[in-house]
């Protein structure tokens, strides 16, 4: 091509930022969670906030947290087992509806004025067993709907229609909530899970599946007449994660973020009560604000492709994220604490949809589903251990202390990283 017909460069970089929306599965099942997301995070912000106004306990946000990650542990691996044996477009279809049913039970408690804290706990760790089926299944669908060059762009661009809903969700729920109440949050993401729904039905696949390797001599490995037990596919699923050493590493990697990093979070329905002075839309606000700088890093990435060298990403990221968060703990005026929020989306969407991409293209294709099962329980599992303890740290201290004592855990690691695996830099 010419340089007089060169597309213009604003072109370039919006057909190179989106350019896996060029399949049509993969349309459907962005506009379809695009929507269902932003149910999703009306009701995470509304109900961290009903909770803190039903106990107004700091610990018990963590409780919260806890119950909905607990699942996570019991049953994540086995989720992975599933995604990898049953048609993953199938098993979304059920977990999204048992998701939609809880929700739906949840608004009619509180429509009905008799939402009680234990409900919420019992309905969070019921959310938490079907997440643990949902996102094994969903991190390796991309597969499913794009072709393997452009999965790097497909995970950014989840990241995108994710952050997008934590951007604008928490703030119309602040909105809601405090002009009509909970219950129309609730209401609002069980309704929006019929989208997610509607868009798996309608998806035309072709059968592509992650499936065997290529074997040396040309060809698939033969698959066996009879399969192994759950529990041996488990196994090795596990024992290719503990024996090689980049991507023990990035589990790793994403344990400290999710246990240390990420779990401040948790606190910000106390943050915007007892720290700035605020209410339900201050909550919405710092929820959103971090959503906006998770968005950009998003987008950022979808725009680099396969053009960027992840490794090196990765742990600049890594070190942004909790040097952002550490700012925030000692900031007490509500613009600068938005900006550090901000910052700290930055980081972390980049830090995880970075790693995502590199596990994913480290996994061998009939070990996906187990291995993004492991990255999931490293990510859902210990989001909640942190905002347990994060929870149990503010009660006892106060909220900025534990914040600030998470973050530094976080940036020691993050400093110490590059010298321990200094390969890790180099990939791409």
């Amino acid at each position: 091509m010419s340089v007089a017909e060169r597309e213009p460069f604003w072109l370039e970089v919006v057909h190179s930022t989106f350019s896996a929306l060029k399949f049509r599965n993969y349309r459907l099942w962005f506009i379809g969670q695009l929507v269902s997301l932003f149910g999703t995070w009306m009701q995470v912000s509304a109900q961290g906030f009903l909770v803190f106004e039903l106990t107004g306990s700091s610990a018990y946000l963590g409780y919260v947290a806890f119950a909905a990650g607990l699942p996570t542990w019991l049953f994540m691996l086995w989720g992975g087992v599933v995604a990898d044996r049953v048609p993953r477009r199938l098993l979304l279809m059920i977990t999204q509806s048992a998701l939609m049913l809880l929700a739906a039970i949840l608004a009619l408690l509180t429509f009905l004025d008799l939402v009680q804290p234990w409900h919420i706990l019992v309905l969070a760790a019921c959310a938490g067993a079907a997440g643990a089926f949902d996102a094994p299944a969903r991190l390796a669908f991309v597969l499913e709907m794009v072709d393997r060059e452009e999965m790097t762009n497909a995970i950014a661009l989840n990241s995108t229609m994710f952050n997008t809903a934590t951007t604008l969700g928490p703030a119309v729920a602040g909105v809601v909530y405090a002009a009509a109440g909970p219950e129309w949050c609730f209401l609002a993401n069980a309704v929006s899970y019929l989208a997610v729904l509607a868009a798996l039905a309608m998806m035309r696949l072709d059968g592509r599946r992650a499936g065997p390797l290529p074997s040396p001599e040309g060809g698939a490995e033969p698959v066996p007449m009879h399969r192994p037990s759950a529990l041996a596919d488990m196994k090795e699923g596990l024992v290719f994660v503990a024996s090689d050493r980049t991507v023990r590493f990035l589990i790793l990697l994403v344990v400290v973020m999710s246990l240390f990093g990420v779990s401040f979070v948790t606190l910000m329905p106390a943050w915007a009560s007892r720290v700035l002075h605020g209410d339900a839309t201050t909550n919405g606000f710092l929820q959103s604000a971090r959503g906006i700088g998770a968005l950009g890093g998003a987008l950022f990435l979808a725009w680099l492709g396969r053009r960027a060298a992840r490794g090196r990403m990765i742990l600049r990221a890594v070190f942004l994220m909790p040097a952002a968060v550490l700012a925030f703990s000692f900031v007490r005026w509500l613009p600068v604490s938005l900006l550090f929020l901000a910052v700290a989306g930055v980081g972390l969407i980049v830090a995880l949809n970075a790693t995502n991409s590199l596990l994913q293209t480290l996994a061998p294709d009939t070990l996906r589903g187990r291995v993004m099962s492991v990255y999931t329980l490293a990510f859902f599992g210990f989001v909640p251990l942190g905002g347990l303890m994060i929870g149990t740290l503010a009660e006892s201290w106060s909220e900025p202390a534990a914040v600030a004592f998470n973050a530094g855990l976080s940036l020691a690691f993050a400093a110490a990283a590059p010298f321990v695996v200094p390969h890790i830099g180099r990939l791409r």
